[in-house]
């Protein structure tokens, strides 16, 4: 099996900008230390859930500091970018970590796109697309092509990507048709931490058998499947640790969704208004993660891999403002007890 690190760098009450990108940093670099084979990285905007605006310039600064680690996007919100613009940065990622990038990329939420003028009817299409023009200007000596959203005429990369034909291609997409759609283009599934494990597994059983019905087969070895994962020493410890930062997640996408900042109130306002939590733990920690003792979590990702052939699994360590000294003793910790236990 192959093991990811997966961080949607949230950006907690009371901790700088510098510390948050400073602390993921650090994690992706130890992660490369342990031996994980990719650490992906998120993009959201205007929101405490996600502080990188740009999974991109992350990944470029995380390339610089590390040698072998796989650089993921998680992804690129392709309807609000030109595709010109993202075939040359990511190229360029691609030539400054020597051939390491892994391209991820979606649609975005309803937040995101608002925000940047982009209409929701739209960001299906316009993410089809870009994905097309980038894999043009990847992959082309000369590329043109008009389309709906944007035009290219007669242009040749510089720089091109190191990697070939091109940087392998990811999709994080929920419904049938851009399910379709992505498995036609070769993209691989990118199953997320926010579904249900039930849900997860249903929609990449979904994708592999639309992919099948089309002609393709995608490759398990390269269909991550996220979820959230601690370890500690006990289940107690591990429940102690994580339920005040996992409640947070959900806290903040509910304002995001709810709210979305419209009424001027702050996140942290927000929360200071509620009576209780809207969401219980419980129900995260038993659908949505993957917590407890290495005997268990093992347990857990063996259950995935013999019962739905996950042979990539990726764990999302530091979430919701989880302490960055907790998050790396349970970094190692599943390396060295659970990681080891799986055949790479």
């Amino acid at each position: 099996m192959k093991f990811a690190l997966f961080h949607h760098v949230p950006w907690p009450t009371g901790a700088s900008h510098g510390q948050v990108f400073r602390e993921t940093s650090e994690q992706v670099q130890l992660a490369e230390a342990l031996g994980f084979h990719a650490a992906w990285l998120a993009e959201h905007h205007f929101s405490r859930y996600g502080l990188a605006s740009s999974s991109l310039l992350l990944a470029t600064h995380i390339a610089a500091r590390t040698e072998r680690i796989r650089l993921g996007t998680a992804i690129v919100i392709a309807p609000i970018r030109n595709p010109l613009l993202i075939a040359e940065e990511t190229a360029t990622l691609d030539v400054l970590s020597d051939g390491r990038l892994d391209f991820g990329v979606g649609s975005g939420g309803p937040v995101e796109l608002r925000a940047f003028g982009i209409d929701m009817d739209e960001s299906r299409d316009r993410f089809l697309e870009v994905v097309d023009m980038v894999v043009g200007l990847w992959t082309a000596p000369v590329f043109s092509k008009e389309g709906r959203f944007f035009t290219v005429n007669d242009l040749s990369l510089s720089p091109r990507p190191v990697q070939q034909p091109h940087p392998p291609l990811y999709a994080a997409v929920r419904n049938p048709w851009s399910m379709a759609r992505a498995a036609d283009r070769g993209m691989q599934f990118m199953t997320g931490v926010l579904p249900d494990t039930a849900v997860a597994i249903r929609q990449r059983r979904q994708f592999v058998d639309i992919a099948a019905k089309r002609g393709k087969s995608p490759d398990a070895s390269q269909m991550p499947f996220f979820r959230y994962v601690y370890v500690a020493e006990s289940e107690e410890q591990a429940r102690r640790d994580t339920e005040e930062h996992l409640v947070w997640v959900w806290e903040c996408l509910e304002w995001q969704r709810l709210e979305g900042g419209e009424d001027g109130r702050s996140l942290d306002d927000w929360l200071r208004s509620r009576r209780s939590p809207s969401v219980r733990y419980d129900d995260l920690f038993n659908d949505k993660a993957f917590f407890g003792t290495p005997e268990k979590v093992r347990r857990q990702i063996e259950a995935v891999r013999d019962q739905e052939g996950v042979d990539y699994f990726g764990g999302n360590f530091c979430f919701g403002g989880l302490p960055h000294a907790k998050a790396m003793r349970s970094m190692e910790l599943f390396a060295k007890e659970v990681m080891s236990h799986f055949p790479a």
